[in-house]
């Protein structure tokens, strides 16, 4: 008989009620790591001399399309509960109820931040090196949002650190098996990886100088290569191909590609510091309000760019009154009907 003693119990909580509103654990979850992710990111982000004006301009915009590529990659790649025999193609909606695919959020958000640096002059790959700590760390606190809801967990297991799941939990994958089944618990394996990943991110970058996107593409490689092993443990239903799991194969495919574009940046770029704006930036956010002291800074950095762009570590820009969220929601208001392409070949 396991002690279920030495187990992990299975959460007795998973949300409270506000009025007619339930605010589930899972949501607060994935807020606190959005929220964490926001923290570091900025901190990071004024050290490149942009500003928190400059983070909540393409925050506004990447955490929505965040939100969105991750529920499309779920329904992609686990269509059976919504598009199966006996699926509900409404539940495809109900987000709270748990399934955000890290690669579709990924994805998509990097495309927004994309076009959000492009119409406002940030410079992209250094917002990706900023922003790739804070990913990481907001990852690895919303994977306890899978242990809320008692889902995502791997095979039965008899070690000690096994997870209690609740026999009644519409998540129990076998009849059969004993209800003091205890199982691997991936949502803890995940969460740790992702921390001392965030931890390896930050020495990494200050030791090697890392820049020019190769703290992202450091990122991509040590998030997939633990999460080929913590996939092939989880027992939920996915497509497979192969026999693997669909996501074991993005994990080794995005691998591949974060190490070939790693070795690539290196070998073209080597070591060095990066800014955060382009070289034809000049007035920055002005249609947005943006400060004057944010468009003397940029024009600062672009002489610094136009001098050589040696590698040394620039000044830090001087900042005006900074308008903040409701700024922001200004600021990406006025990308609708203005979005239009730039051309940077140092991005």
């Amino acid at each position: 008989m396991i002690d279920l003693l030495a187990s992990i119990p299975s959460p007795g909580w998973s949300g409270f009620d506000l009025g007619p509103v339930r605010i589930h654990a899972y949501a607060l979850c994935i807020l606190l790591g959005i929220a964490l992710a926001l923290w570091l990111t900025n901190r990071r982000w004024q050290a490149r001399g942009g500003t928190e004006d400059d983070l909540w301009t393409i925050a506004i915009w990447a955490i929505p399309a965040g939100i969105i590529g991750g529920r499309l990659y779920h329904v992609f790649s686990t269509p059976a509960p919504y598009f199966g025999p006996d699926g509900n193609p409404i539940a495809a909606l109900y987000i709270w109820n748990g399934g955000l695919g890290i690669w579709g959020a990924v994805a998509l958000g990097v495309l927004v931040v994309l076009l959000v640096c492009r119409r406002h002059g940030y410079r992209f790959t250094s917002f990706l090196d900023a922003a790739a700590p804070g990913i990481i760390l907001a990852q690895a606190v919303g994977r306890w949002g899978n242990w809320f809801n008692q889902e995502l967990f791997g095979a039965p297991t008899t070690l000690p650190w096994g997870l209690e799941i609740d026999r009644a939990s519409p998540t129990w994958p076998d009849p059969s098996l004993p209800a003091d089944t205890l199982f691997h618990p991936t949502f803890l394996y995940e969460s740790l990886w992702n921390l001392g990943s965030c931890l390896v991110l930050l020495w990494a970058a200050r030791r090697f100088s890392l820049w020019r996107g190769q703290v992202f593409y450091l990122y991509l490689s040590l998030y997939t290569a633990g999460r080929v092993w913590i996939e092939a443990l989880r027992i939920d239903d996915a497509e497979h191909i192969l026999g693997l799991r669909l996501n074991v194969w993005t994990s080794i495919l995005v691998f591949a590609l974060g190490i070939a574009l790693l070795l690539v940046s290196r070998a073209r770029h080597g070591g060095g510091s990066d800014t955060a704006y382009t070289s034809d930036r000049t007035e920055p956010d002005a249609e947005a309000g943006g400060s004057s002291g944010s468009g003397a800074a940029a024009g600062e950095s672009a002489a610094s760019e136009a001098a050589g762009n040696t590698g040394d570590e620039p000044e830090t820009p001087a900042r005006g009154g900074g308008f903040g969220f409701f700024g922001a929601v200004t600021s990406a208001i006025s990308i609708v009907p203005q979005l239009r392409a730039r051309s940077d070949p140092e991005m």
